[in-house]
């Protein structure tokens, strides 16, 4: 497990994936905020979304759990792997009940940490809609730079909205301070 200062990082159990089924993809307004396809209920018997593929080695899927404890606080990934120029994507998804604890932002230390340290990456890159201030405030907290804005670039839930674009460099990545 990776461990930040309040969350860790695991491998998906199993039984794990009713829950971020139902509190993430199965709401409506949550899934069409992070997704980039139009939502559609998922049946609770249809775990590929979140089933764990250990032969895919361009994404690496976690679940988030609360360190003290061990309960399941949400799901972490760091998708588009790209071995050759050695970069990667951040995305992350909170439990509604655990948004607004700062997780979010240990979640995205323990990213650039494996991002950075365990895979030897160069660039860690998030993309997060304008309006998701907890994400934005998470990247910078994280010492990630605005590079740009796609304007009107997601459509979501009858309305274009822009994306923000953040990158960081490993060569600029200032680990936290464990507590």
């Amino acid at each position: 497990m990776l461990k930040g200062n309040k969350v860790g990082l695991r491998a998906r159990h199993e039984d794990d994936i009713p829950i971020l089924l139902d509190e993430l993809f199965n709401d409506v307004v949550n899934a069409s905020r992070s997704e980039t396809k139009p939502w559609r209920p998922i049946a609770p018997t249809s775990r590929d979304r979140l089933k764990v593929d250990d032969s895919e080695e361009a994404n690496v899927p976690f679940s988030v759990v609360e360190l003290d404890g061990g309960t399941l606080i949400g799901s972490a990934t760091l998708w588009g792997v790209d071995p050759h120029n050695r970069n990667a994507h951040i995305g992350l998804g909170l439990l509604p009940a655990q948004r607004g604890k700062g997780y979010g932002t240990d979640v995205v230390a323990a990213l650039c940490h494996y991002g950075f340290v365990v895979r030897g990456l160069h660039r860690l890159q998030i993309e997060t809609l304008s309006d998701n201030t907890a994400m934005l405030r998470s990247a910078e907290r994280n010492g990630f730079v605005r590079e740009g804005v796609l304007r009107s670039a997601a459509w979501v839930m009858g309305e274009f909205l822009d994306e923000v674009v953040l990158g960081l460099l490993a060569e600029d990545w200032k680990p936290v301070p464990r507590q």
